[in-house]
């Protein structure tokens, strides 16, 4: 097995894993994991596929152990997020500088603020479907914007970071240069 793809995959499964530890309300490593596994996978497919089973596999723990409900209706919401999140780490897969993965994140940051509330706001029955229904269920949403932006920049450096000093000091998974260019 291609040990930089087993890498990148324990990175991505010990990210799902954190997920179970008690944390604040959005502090998950969950939009890092994705930006990093497009980021860093080649083949888009297990790019798209392992953050999305890492989560699948996730949410039913904590469906099953902690919440009392394995789905929501806004749930589908949340996984076209994170598939979205993977397609912006497949755009930064070849220049992923420190500035760049920030913006990225931030990026996916407020993109996941404003699809996932307002997929709240039409699948749940929390608040009415109307404009004061809709910028009430954004203005409860702004506490857990600002943990999710620090949450996906702390894990960001955690994951490409932690990559990265990998990649330094074992060879082996240092992505292969091309022979021409």
């Amino acid at each position: 097995m291609n040990k930089r793809f087993l890498a990148v995959s324990l990175f991505v499964a010990g990210a799902a894993l954190a997920r179970l530890l008690p944390h604040p309300p959005n502090i998950t490593p969950i939009a890092a994991m994705a930006l990093f596994g497009g980021a860093y996978l080649a083949n888009r497919k297990l790019a798209f596929a392992l953050p999305l089973i890492a989560m699948l596999l996730s949410d039913l723990v904590l469906g099953l152990t902690i919440y009392g409900k394995v789905l929501v209706f806004s749930q589908p919401v949340v996984y076209l997020c994170m598939l979205a999140t993977v397609a912006i780490g497949g755009l930064i897969r070849s220049r992923k500088s420190w500035w760049i993965i920030a913006l990225a994140s931030l990026a996916s940051s407020v993109m996941f603020f404003f699809v996932t509330n307002f997929g709240v706001w039409a699948f749940e029955s929390l608040y009415p479907r109307n404009w004061i229904g809709l910028m009430t269920c954004y203005t409860a949403a702004i506490p857990f914007f600002r943990n999710s932006i620090a949450g996906d920049l702390c894990f960001a450096v955690i994951l490409f970071g932690g990559f990265a000093l990998l990649e330094k000091s074992v060879v082996s998974v240092r992505e292969p240069k091309p022979l021409y260019s």
